[in-house]
């Protein structure tokens, strides 16, 4: 399972999502065919921009409680000051693709950023 992992700022439209998406898994060599969903804090899992970023890459979109993030908050690559003070957990993109992308999940590398928005891919079992 591939799953790209977002974090973004609130009213971000999901062009910017999609392009920071887009990078990351351009970076990786991935074929944007080949994600399975986008994940984020379930706090901004209604967001209209990170919902229309989903349409636009045609992926379910997976919203991960923050005790989900802190799980897994020890296998992540960076720290986001902002995270860590607003969510307290250290990263919100890295964190919610290792959820989703679940069993032996990994990251292929550390989030990449756009203007207002990250993304992490990693690559998992599955649930």
């Amino acid at each position: 399972m591939i799953v790209a992992g977002v974090g973004f700022r609130r009213d971000t439209s999901g062009e910017e999502i999609e392009r920071a998406v887009r990078l990351a898994l351009g970076i990786f060599r991935l074929a944007p065919e080949r994600l399975d969903a986008i994940a984020t804090e379930s706090g901004k899992a209604t967001e209209p921009g990170l919902i229309e970023a989903a349409r636009l890459l045609s992926v379910k979109l997976v919203g991960c409680t923050i005790l989900d993030l802190d799980r897994v908050a020890g296998l992540v690559l960076t720290q986001s000051l902002l995270a860590l003070a607003t969510k307290g957990v250290p990263s919100i993109a890295e964190a919610s693709a290792l959820v989703v992308a679940g069993r032996d999940a990994r990251l292929l590398g550390t989030r990449v950023a756009t203007e207002r928005a990250t993304c992490a891919i990693a690559i998992g079992d599955g649930p």
